[in-house]
């Protein structure tokens, strides 16, 4: 598996990683970031963002992977 070098758009709190060769912008919203490809990212694409972020939900749309926000206890 390769990563993404160079050309993506990214904010300074989701540039940090490694991300797949295909991913075309990183955006954060809230707490979750969103990875967007130019086409639909496979399994070990998800795997590469997964063990970047081994406490948190990331989930894979087609060309979307998504790391969701660590979720708070309940009182």
């Amino acid at each position: 598996m390769t990563s993404a070098l160079g050309g993506i758009r990214s904010n300074e709190l989701c540039a940090v990683g490694t991300w797949p060769v295909s991913a075309q912008a990183v955006t954060h919203i809230g707490s979750a970031c969103v990875v967007e490809g130019t086409g639909d990212f496979d399994p070990d694409d998800l795997q590469l963002v997964r063990r970047q972020f081994p406490d948190r939900l990331v989930t894979l749309d087609g060309d979307v992977i998504t790391v969701w926000p660590q979720s708070t206890p309940t009182p």
